[in-house]
């Protein structure tokens, strides 16, 4: 009896000791990985930063993180922690939250990163909801960069990504908004004839791909063509959607294009033996923010505008 005691005053102990600002710090260490970017997150000194790790160091007589170059490594113990800080400090954010969100009254700035394509397919008719609906939100939008997305979200420099599920991290949550179907187009003077054009047909002529995140003659559709023993014939390629149709309208290439995007008056829909896979377009978040009212609301009219089409 007189050990279980003894632990119990241990535990309450440490639990005085442990503040929500501490939570934070290894909350914010486990995400980025570097002092000076959690500082700067933070708003504190990469001195104060430091002086609350050794305090967590000594609270779980742990090492917790190990210096590697600019990096800091968790030890098996601060991993072991990771998912139960990040619910710890969702369900505080959730207690702050109000009962009944209300995006008439929300004020506040929402900074999105989206794909070419969800720029034109889906964000005109959002920013038409949110205008009417919630005056006072201020809206940021930002090109998808893929290669450093997770430290962006989980720094609290990205709100909501909407994009391609290859292009994001695990650790992020998502809801699909919608399946898009790529449709070969090709300029409205191309003489192409009006039949079914046959795949072998298709991958020999000139082909402009969209290749947002790498500048080579690469596209999404390669690996298919090549399980049916076909090598595209890529000409040329460029980092958006938007600047597909003026090119077509110029030249004797053809693309594959989103269906959402279309119709357009310089291009014409081609008829041809099969379409290529359908591909999925999502949101995503990092998942602290699940509880929030401003996240819950603007996914839930992306889905009701990608239901609506």
């Amino acid at each position: 009896m007189f050990k279980i005691q003894l632990l119990m005053v241990y535990v309450m102990n440490g639990i005085n000791r442990l503040d929500i600002k501490q939570l934070r710090v290894l909350h914010a260490l486990l995400d980025l990985k570097n002092l000076s970017q959690v500082a700067r997150k933070m708003g504190l000194t990469q001195q104060a930063i430091s002086e609350q790790l050794r305090k967590l160091r000594d609270l779980f007589d742990d090492r917790l993180f190990i210096r590697q170059g600019n990096r800091m490594v968790a030890t098996p113990k601060a991993l072991s922690m990771q998912q139960p800080i990040s619910r710890i400090l969702e369900q505080l954010e959730a207690l702050l939250e109000p009962d009944v969100f209300s995006p008439q009254t929300y004020k506040g700035i929402f900074t999105i990163s989206a794909t070419d394509y969800a720029t034109q397919a889906l964000l005109p008719q959002l920013f038409h909801i949110t205008r009417r609906d919630a005056p006072d939100l201020k809206l940021i939008v930002r090109d998808f960069a893929s290669d450093n997305i997770n430290q962006l979200i989980a720094a609290g420099e990205l709100d909501l990504l909407i994009t391609f599920p290859e292009f994001i991290p695990d650790n992020l949550a998502y809801v699909t908004l919608l399946e898009e179907q790529h449709f070969c187009i090709t300029g409205c003077n191309n003489s192409l004839t009006t039949e079914p054009l046959s795949l072998a047909q298709i991958a020999a002529h000139s082909q402009l791909v969209v290749s947002p995140s790498r500048a080579n003659l690469r596209g999404s559709h390669d690996q298919w063509f090549a399980e049916k023993g076909l090598k595209r014939n890529i000409v040329m390629s460029v980092p958006s959607f938007s600047a597909v149709p003026d090119i077509l309208y110029t030249t004797d290439m053809i693309a594959f294009y989103p269906s959402r995007l279309l119709p357009n008056s310089r291009v014409k829909e081609l008829k041809v033996e099969a379409l290529p896979p359908t591909f999925k377009v999502i949101a995503a978040w990092h998942p602290r923010t699940s509880h929030s009212g401003i996240h819950r609301w603007l996914i839930e009219q992306l889905q009701r505008l990608s239901k609506s089409d």
